[in-house]
């Protein structure tokens, strides 16, 4: 029975390793006699491929039939609660470690160190590492790490300088933390310092370097660091490559993309993903589309980089329509990809493909992810349904600032201003510091229903109150309130005094004409409306916004003229455009194009309302 029980468990084992997980369960679920070493090898198996849940479940049926767990189990267990950022369970297992004596297991230790590390609750790692009396280097990298995932560098540098010895990892986490913080300069820092002492950079340390170097979008640094890549001989690893690539489409310099993807010798799947998300980030969805369909393999990632990237460059029915393709090949949602989806569904304000994706996401426990919980936040307030995105605010457990953000664009949207005005009050009691995002938005809900005294306060209490400076978008919206109502001097003085960029005064300017044009201001609307053609030849908003601000005054023959000068540059109007979901199909109308199928059934319901407006029944208008 015992030489039984072996043979079965290596199995199981060996079925997990080659990625037939269903086979291993199969094959403990049929054994007569179980051991611990046998719920170990399921446990492990299940961390070792990434499904932590059923990994958890597993460890809870291993509770429930008696067995006790071991060093083994609990870092087995921890592992899956890491990779899931469970705290909750986590600290559950840890109540269960202390009770029965495995806290005083290095392993175990470690594994409970790098659980709350992976959770972002580094000071419930730090009182683990207080109560250990074994460590070794992995204990101490834990500890770093758990700073340096928190976005806590100082906390995490103090522990890197009080390391009895500063091995390889502990550069690179330190250096990976600097990067995702964009801080290019301290990671160059500790590159100097690192190639200086016994420890000598590898293809992690370069990586995250040239990461680093996207994450500040600076090209000499990132370009200075490939020359050292190609000097030292890495330019060969594949994890430095496609770090490189990544680099260069980021910075979208389309032909260093080429040139260093025609280098490559060998593709992973990380090279093909990354080349797919450098074609779309350079708007090129084409050759991203053949990228993805030439990839030999592929991942949620490079469905993630389709959606995402179809999404960005407005093609959101083609997102949609590559979301259901994934479904169809049987890859398994996650919180990034409905994140991205949910984004989609956002930018076509389509209310039934938003709440398909949200059924969905519910059936799979999506919906308590943050990133998720904020997509729905935003989608349904595009949709129009302001009910459903205050139920999905409000669903979200521990909001950060994109939750308060989210839901005071919404309101602001939905010209709910006293609702917005309120949140913020709300969140600022809830002690989350408001950002230069939550000021656009209460900004813009103010200008939108002319609320000027309440914008002018919050205008105020950005420097005063949070020292927070005043920026482009925060001053095109003191602008617009103030031309709103009708202030046209005063807004024409603060665009001057705060616009100190030139995108920023083209920004004030357009918002500036479109407030004379409004109030009839030719003086000050012809001054602005010259200054803006001057200042963006090429662009059409200054032409368009002077016109018609001389045709509203009758000033047809300098009407004329501002048309000529707009068709000698070669500036042609966008036309403006009006939709209508029917049917969960949106359907789009220019002003002038007739070929619509149903144009003249809804003349027809044109003129009925046009009577209607004028208090007259209409006749029978055969509407079918």
């Amino acid at each position: 029975m015992r030489s039984d029980l072996f043979h079965t468990t290596s199995k199981i084992t060996a079925l997990s390793r080659c990625g037939r997980i269903s086979h291993a369960r199969k094959l403990f679920d049929e054994m007569p006699i179980r051991d611990s070493v046998a719920w170990n090898a399921m446990l492990s198996a299940y961390s070792y491929l990434g499904l932590y849940q059923q990994s958890l479940t597993l460890f809870d049926a291993m509770r429930i039939s008696h067995f006790k767990p071991d060093n083994f189990s609990y870092s087995a267990a921890l592992n899956a609660c890491a990779g899931l950022s469970h705290h909750r369970f986590g600290t559950r297992i840890h109540a269960l470690v202390l009770v029965s004596g495995y806290q005083s297991c290095l392993p175990v230790a470690n594994s409970l160190l790098d659980m709350y590390g992976k959770c972002l609750k580094p000071d419930d790692a730090r009182k683990v590492f207080d109560e250990m009396t074994d460590r070794n280097e992995v204990t101490w990298c834990s500890l770093v790490f758990a700073y340096a995932n928190s976005f806590q560098c100082g906390m995490a540098l103090e522990v890197f300088h009080c390391m009895p010895r500063r091995v390889e990892i502990a550069w690179n986490i330190m250096i990976a933390a600097h990067a995702r913080c964009g801080e290019i300069e301290a990671c160059l820092n500790l590159f100097k310092d690192m190639c200086e002492s016994v420890c000598q950079p590898d293809q992690w340390t370069l990586s995250a370097l040239m990461n680093a170097c996207t994450e500040s979008m600076e090209k000499l640094y990132g370009c200075m660091v490939h020359g050292f890549v190609i000097k030292s001989g890495w330019s060969s690893v594949m994890e430095v490559k496609n770090s490189i690539l990544s680099f260069y489409a980021k910075l979208e310099c389309h032909g260093d993309v080429m040139k260093v993807f025609n280098s490559f010798g060998d593709f992973n799947q990380v090279s093909w993903n990354a080349i797919i998300d450098a074609h779309m980030k350079l708007g090129d969805a084409h050759k991203a589309l053949l990228a993805f369909q030439q990839a030999p393999e592929k991942n949620i990632v490079s469905w993630t980089c389709m959606i995402a990237g179809y999404t960005r460059n407005g093609n959101g029915e083609l997102a949609l329509s590559m979301f259901l393709e994934m479904t169809r090949n049987s890859v398994q949602l996650d919180d990034l990809v409905a994140g991205a989806v949910l984004h989609a569904c956002a930018s076509l304000a389509i209310l039934a493909h938003g709440k398909m994706v949200h059924n969905r996401i519910i059936h799979l426990g999506l919906d308590k992810y943050l990133y998720v919980g904020n997509g729905l936040v935003n989608t349904y307030a595009k949709c129009g349904d302001i009910e459903a995105s205050g139920r999905a605010f409000h669903d979200i457990l521990e909001k950060d600032i994109v939750s308060w953000n989210s839901m005071l664009f919404a309101f602001g949207l939905h010209g709910r201003a006293q609702e917005a005005l309120c949140l913020y009050r709300e969140m600022v009691a809830s002690g989350e510091k408001p950002d230069e995002v939550t000021f656009t938005g209460l900004l813009m809900t103010c200008s939108h229903l002319g609320l000027i005294d309440e914008g002018f306060a919050f205008f105020q209490s950005m420097s005063v109150e949070f020292g927070l400076s005043h920026g482009m978008d925060h001053v095109a919206c003191m602008v617009d309130m103030l031309g709103r109502g009708g202030y046209v001097a005063e807004a024409r003085s603060l665009a001057k005094k705060y616009s100190k960029t030139s995108k920023a005064r083209t920004n004030s300017c357009e918002v500036l004409l479109g407030a004379c044009y409004t109030h009839g201001d030719l003086g000050t609307g012809s001054t602005v409306g010259e200054y803006l053609k001057n200042l963006e030849p090429e662009k059409e908003v200054g032409y368009v916004l002077l016109s018609n601000l001389y045709c509203a005054s009758g000033q047809w023959k300098e009407a004329e003229i501002v048309r000529k000068a707009m068709v000698d540059q070669g500036v042609k109007k966008v036309p403006g455009s009006s939709w209508i979901e029917i049917r969960n199909e949106v359907t789009a109308f220019v002003s002038g194009n007739n070929s619509c199928p149903y144009m003249a059934d809804i003349s027809k319901i044109l003129y009925f309302l046009e009577l209607e407006m004028r208090h007259t029944w209409p006749v029978n208008l055969d509407i079918e």
